[in-house]
């Protein structure tokens, strides 16, 4: 009787702190969204910021830092996903003189906006625990950097205004390329908080 009493206890226990360890994994995963959607409405693409990032909850929590790393990591893997469409769209045959341009400009364009925001990256990441003028310095470079990507994004879309463009390639790149623009529009934004609020 006393083993089944204890026994009861046991698995009464063990229950109550698995319902206690998911109320709290809950707790700190709605603390951490409601952390990123503050963040994100003050960017220019608040909508986008918050689906772009919600995903990465768990890592960011409530940290300034991470959030601004992880904003810029999706840029990163953005820019380069749209670099390796643009540039496999301008190897496609009977493209147009005008057309080939701007798709090759793009190409470049968007190569620089990928170095920009590698070095952003790796930036961010090895300013460990500076402070003051050093967290300064290191914070210029990256809010420079990141907004040279933004120009040289925005630069690709301006290469296929007008007329005289295949609507389907202008279309398709044009989408992607904006895409880019206002996730990394939206890095910046959160960058910029990160070195406001430091």
């Amino acid at each position: 009787m006393a083993r089944l009493i204890l026994s009861s206890l046991l698995l009464l226990l063990s229950i109550l702190y698995i319902s206690s360890t998911a109320e709290s994994a809950v707790a700190r995963h709605s603390g951490a969204t409601d952390f990123i959607k503050a963040s994100c409405s003050a960017t220019r693409y608040p909508v986008l910021c918050v689906q772009c990032l919600s995903m990465y909850s768990n890592a960011i929590q409530r940290s300034q830092r991470q959030l601004a790393q992880t904003a810029l990591s999706v840029s990163l893997a953005r820019a380069r996903s749209t670099t390796a469409f643009v540039s496999k769209l301008g190897k496609a045959k009977g493209m147009k003189g005008r057309e080939y341009q701007a798709v090759k400009d793009c190409v470049d364009n968007m190569s620089d906006s990928v170095d920009r925001l590698s070095r952003s990256l790796r930036e961010l990441g090895h300013m460990g625990q500076a402070g003051g003028q050093e967290f300064m310095w290191h914070m210029s470079n990256v809010q420079t950097w990141v907004s040279a990507a933004v120009t040289d994004e925005n630069t690709c879309v301006d290469g296929f205004a007008g007329r005289g463009m295949d609507g389907h390639v202008k279309a398709s790149i044009r989408g992607r390329v904006i895409n880019v623009a206002q996730v990394t529009s939206n890095a910046l934004g959160l960058v910029n908080q990160f070195a406001a609020r430091h």
